[in-house]
Order: C-alpha cells, then structure tokens, then sequence
C-alpha cells in the first residue's frame, strides 16, 4: 500500500512523481491567467509594497534599557532617587531572607515612580497604574517589577511623613546650589478622581445604621472564634474579623467628618450632608470637564523660574479661595523663608 504525508495543503509520495499543477497548493492565491494586470498610472506596473502589519508576533532582543533615551527625564529622576536615603524604609520591611512572606517592592521604584508621576502632573494611583502597564519611561523605572494601585496608593499614604521630608530636603539642597530663589511662586490646585464610589456617600440616619450593623457584625465573628476556633480556617476568620473593623473604623471617620459636611449647608439642608462610607475624606466636587464626582483638591506651589515644586497640600475643599496663606505658611516651615516676590494663584 502507497503512504502519503499531507503538510500545509503540498501532497507528496516516496516516489519521484513531480506534482501536476492542480495539485500544487500556492502560499498566496493567484488571479486567472488570462486576467490583465492592474497597472498604474503611465502604463507602469503597481507598485510593491511593505505594507504595515501590527498584528505579527515577534520577538525583539533587546534589554528594556535600550529602548528609554539616554537624556530622558526618567533616567534623571532615578538617579535622583538612588542618591536618596532611603533606609527608614527598607528597615520596615518584613519580608527579610531566610523568612517566610513574599518578597517586597524596592521602595525606590515606588519613590522614583510617583516622583517622576509628580513631575509629569500625574496624582491618581489607578492613572500611575496604568502607565506602568503603558507608558516606556513608567516601564523602565519599574524594570519588569509588577505594579497594581493598591502598592502604589498605600505607598503614598503609609510614609507621608517620609516623603514630606524628602521634599523639604530636596528644596533645601536646590535652594543652596541657588538652583531655587523662591523669588516668585505660582500655587494652583488639581483635582484629582477619588477611589469612592458616588454611591458610597450615606446621610446620617444611614451611617449610624451601618455602624451598628457592623459593630455587631465584628462581635459575632469574635464569638464564632472563641466558641469553635477550628470551625473553619484560622486564616480565613482573621480575614473576615479584620474586614469588618475596618469598615466600622470607615463608618466612624464618616461619622466624625459629618459635623464638618454639615456646617458647609444652608440650614435647611443639613440633613442632606452626606459623606463616602468608603472614603472618608474624599468630597464631591466639580471636575474639570463640569461633571461632579468624589475627589481630592491637591495644591502645588511651584518656584516660577526653576519650575520645581516646593509645597504641596491635599485639600477636601473643592475651592482654591483661602489656600495661599496655608502655602506661603508652609514654604517658610520648609525653607525659612517666604517668596520675595508677587505671589499668585490661578483657580480652575
């Protein structure tokens, strides 16, 4: 019995047999021969071309380092933060060699990260987030490392003490190359988009509501623990007693924070103040595109002629009105001195 072998729509045999052209399979389908050739203007034939194929799969071999300039604003900033130190923060970490847990983020990736963000007028974590899934130069810095906004946005909030100081210091050694004269300072604010959800904000008759559903709520799951501990994994439980007390430390900040609410609204209004069950601080305001949603008022000072920022101040007020006295406060506290010049402040 003759065997065959079919590969790619080509027929072929042990034997020497050449293929008719019927049964000759073509990579590419062909026109009739007695069509005539499209030709181009002149007479001459169509042109050939390399045209564009994004869809290819290939692989390139080159490090990441090669693809970011040379002089980019990123390498800049990392070398800014390799200068730094940082030992306050590796010292905090408790994922060490020879011990369990998972190894930890440089925190000089997540400095250099938001630094270069900052300077790029970026404030949101999910945006940074984004960028580092995107964006080259938010690659390079992070070299391979994976990044989610939940690292990026407790990094911000657990070490602003930190971070503060770090921009005093760095003011300060500006300030002493003469690279800073604080001559004169423009303050402005951005709002920036806050985790909570609009349907999150909860009146007061509500939050006193759920504060007792979830103090109850954590005083049964402490029962459940003492009465049967091995009713179900210990790791589990730990889990679900730690939710729940975080969400009745996030009812009483809202609770706490309502007085604040309702002292803005008319009289007859205080009992439409609401406040975000999820993020306490966080205030409904008018975005830039007219819309109105739960965010954050960030204030910069920034020195005119080196463009460098020299105050910051994260703001629940959606207005600007009233903050330079605040900024021109705080600059003094870093520097020892106050703008020379005519300060300003343009509002959004």
């Amino acid at each position: 019995m003759q065997s065959e072998w079919r590969y790619s729509g080509i027929m072929t045999t042990p034997s020497d047999r050449k293929p008719s052209p019927a049964e000759q399979a073509t990579l590419f389908a062909l026109p009739p021969a007695d069509e005539p050739r499209p030709t181009a203007p002149g007479g001459v034939g169509r042109p050939r071309l390399r045209r564009a194929n994004r869809q290819q799969i290939v692989y390139r071999a080159l490090p990441l380092d090669a693809l970011l300039a040379e002089d980019h604003t990123a390498r800049t900033v990392w070398a800014y933060v390799e200068g730094l130190d940082l030992e306050a923060l590796y010292q905090a970490i408790g994922s060490v060699h020879g011990g369990s847990g998972r190894a930890a983020t440089d925190p000089r990736i997540l400095l250099a990260l938001w630094l270069y963000a900052t300077v790029e007028g970026v404030g949101s974590a999910r945006a940074l987030d984004r960028l580092c899934r995107d964006h080259l130069a938010y690659q390079w810095i992070a070299g391979d490392v994976p990044m989610n906004y939940h690292t990026l946005a407790d990094f911000r909030t657990d070490h602003l003490a930190l971070l503060d100081g770090l921009l005093t210091r760095s003011v300060a050694t500006l300030m002493a190359e003469d690279l800073v004269d604080l001559n004169r300072v423009a303050q402005d604010g951005m709002r920036v988009r806050a985790s909570a959800g609009a349907a999150s904000f909860r009146r007061r008759p509500t939050l006193d509501e759920a504060l007792a559903q979830a103090q109850a709520h954590v005083e049964a799951l402490r029962a459940e623990v003492e009465d049967d501990p091995a009713a179900a994994d210990r790791r589990q439980k730990g889990a679900r007693q730690r939710a729940a007390r975080e969400r009745v430390e996030r009812v009483q900040a809202a609770l706490g924070r309502l007085p604040e609410l309702e002292a803005k609204k008319k009289p007859d209004e205080v009992d439409r103040a609401r406040c975000s069950t999820t993020d306490p601080e966080a205030t409904v305001m008018k975005m830039a595109d007219g819309g109105f949603r739960p965010a954050y008022n960030v204030q910069f000072a920034t020195d005119v002629d080196s463009q460098v920022i020299v105050g910051v101040e994260v703001i629940t007020s959606g207005s600007d009105a009233g903050q330079m006295s605040v900024m021109v406060e705080q600059i003094r506290r870093r520097t020892g001195e106050v703008p020379q010049g005519r300060s300003t402040m343009r509002t959004l």
